[in-house]
């Protein structure tokens, strides 16, 4: 039978559930469990696709196209296994498929009420995951700060899982803050005390409380938070502030929170965690043998939980390679032809980001054409692909005016152009060219050789692409169209020949990299920029 754990939190937003969650489910997998972890949103869009990333951060895309919480990118970089749609739930989308089932006439002529009806439907989500056997323990992490109003039907719903599953067979995790007060000099457990006092006015006694901290506990703060929320001591587990978020599955492991909850769920400690690997990759990580700067140059760069994934990924990569990467964020509307070289001078490579819309597009451009022609490392992905397309197109064929048709229409060389399949498209949610798809890459191509294969499969998110109509004046000048889709044609990767590192793909590969496999491009990226730092 599986078993389920959820974690909430309290007395604050932003105290780490995601990287607590997908910590204890890596301790749980480095056991011999089957694990995974689903995240359920308390807001009203049906997913985050239409999203401002300056609010919600990073839109996170799965294989099989859902487009979802950036918890889930922390859950695959830590486990190194998918998430699809079933991992992300919202709000909205709870209410759809009620709303959907009474529009059926499902209920039967009963009045459709939160409780039961949305309940029961949080609940039905619950156990998708669990359903089919395929995991020993569900993580489920509960967005939002218990006492939100918007939170209270997945709190409720809780309570109702745990009474029907009975004891044993779930547990909770309350994530709360014991902050210090530095003008008393001392941590206060005092909003930790309210925060469970809230949970057990909704019917719910947390099993477990993980107490976010910048100061060790001591015995007698762990005691005293013990004895006025109803838990255990061994309970009381730490998660005070580390360097770096791969740091805690190792502090969890520390504070034994594995052993406790595998104890409350009844379920026995098979193995002693197999964590040589990680350890490794931290040990890699903490101790660089070289550093490198490179520029991501993006529209969202004063939130950079927007660009996330390209930032774990050059972690990753840099782990690889033993060299510390320092990303310098430059907002592409601050690049002009006059200010671009003295902005990105001293830069070592640079990342033209994904994104959307005309703001910053011209300072992408310049941006690359200053990489381009002073042979610096350059990696595009997505719109940062397009943009060396158009910049190609108007410096070195002369296609004066070249563009993509997204940022102007009447462009007179599109040689960026929307995708058939997205002409008819009207609604903007969950449209896009979204997932995993295959993709042939050219034998003797760079990026052949960065993969050592010929077929790959990455994920996408976007409605242009490079239009084929141009594809034998730009490969006769020197930008190969080295990777390509085998169903559509579609341009998936453009190199640049005679040049260091200069490659553009049209997928997101950031979002395939992990701690156990790091990203072959984003490795290769940082190789060239490596190697073009000790050059000079």
């Amino acid at each position: 039978m599986t078993k389920y754990i959820f974690v909430t939190g309290g007395v604050t937003s932003s105290l780490g559930k995601g990287i607590i969650s997908a910590s204890l489910a890596k301790l749980l997998q480095s056991r011999g469990y089957r694990v995974t972890i689903q995240k359920f949103d308390p807001y009203i869009n049906i997913d985050p696709g239409t999203l401002n990333p300056y609010e919600h951060g990073e839109c996170y895309v799965t294989e099989d196209g859902a487009e979802t919480d950036l918890d889930l990118g922390h859950y695959e970089r830590f486990l190194n296994t998918p998430t699809s749609k079933a991992n992300n739930i919202t709000t909205g989308r709870i209410y759809q498929n009620v709303i959907n089932k009474e529009r059926e006439g499902a209920f039967l002529g009963k009045t459709v009420q939160v409780v039961p009806h949305i309940t029961d439907e949080i609940k039905r989500n619950f156990r998708i995951l669990g359903e089919n056997g395929e995991y020993d323990i569900v993580i489920t992490e509960l967005g939002g700060t218990v006492g939100d109003i918007e939170s209270l039907p997945y709190i409720e719903a809780v309570r109702q899982f745990r009474w029907e599953n009975g004891s044993g067979n779930s547990l909770v995790i309350h994530l709360t803050l014991v902050p210090f007060l530095a003008a008393a000099g001392e941590l206060k457990t005092k909003p930790t005390q309210h925060s469970v006092k809230m949970l057990l006015e909704y019917g719910i006694q947390p099993d477990i409380l993980v107490c976010r901290t910048e100061h060790h506990l001591n015995a007698d703060i762990r005691k005293k938070i013990a004895l006025f929320c109803n838990v255990n001591i061994n309970a009381v587990i730490e998660s005070i502030d580390a360097s770096t978020i791969y740091d805690v599955p190792l502090l969890m492991l520390k504070e034994q929170l594995d052993k406790t909850v595998l104890t409350k769920l009844k379920l026995p400690l098979k193995n002693e965690p197999n964590l040589e690997n990680w350890k490794d990759f931290l040990g890699r990580l903490k101790n660089p043998t070289a550093d490198v700067r490179i520029a991501l140059v993006g529209k969202y760069v004063e939130l950079p939980d927007a660009y996330k994934s390209i930032t774990e990924a050059f972690i990753h990569a840099g782990a690889n390679k033993e060299c510390k990467v320092r990303v310098e964020y430059i907002p592409s509307e601050s690049l002009t032809p006059e200010n671009a070289i003295e902005k990105l001078k001293g830069m070592h490579g640079v990342l033209v980001a994904p994104g959307f819309g005309e703001r910053g597009f011209e300072g992408k451009i310049q941006a690359i054409r200053y990489v381009r022609e002073n042979n610096i490392p350059f990696f595009g992905i997505c719109l940062g692909m397009q943009c060396a397309v158009v910049e190609f197109g108007r410096n070195v064929l002369g296609l004066e005016n070249a563009n993509s048709t997204e940022m102007n229409p009447e462009t007179p060389h599109p040689v960026i152009g929307m995708m058939e399949e997205q002409k008819t498209v009207t609604n903007k949610g969950g449209t896009m060219r979204l997932g995993a798809y295959p993709c042939d890459l050219k034998k003797n191509s760079k990026a052949a050789a960065i993969y050592g294969k010929t077929h790959i499969s990455e994920r996408h998110r976007h409605r242009y692409e490079f239009n084929n109509e141009y594809l034998k004046q730009y490969e006769a000048a020197g930008l190969t169209p080295s990777g390509i889709n085998p169903d559509n044609q579609l341009v998936e990767i453009v190199e640049l020949k005679n040049h260091p590192f200069f490659v553009g793909a049209q997928f997101h590969p950031e979002l395939k990299s992990t701690v156990a496999n790091p990203h072959p491009l984003f490795i290769n990226f940082v190789a060239a920029s490596l190697a073009y730092a000790r050059k000079k």
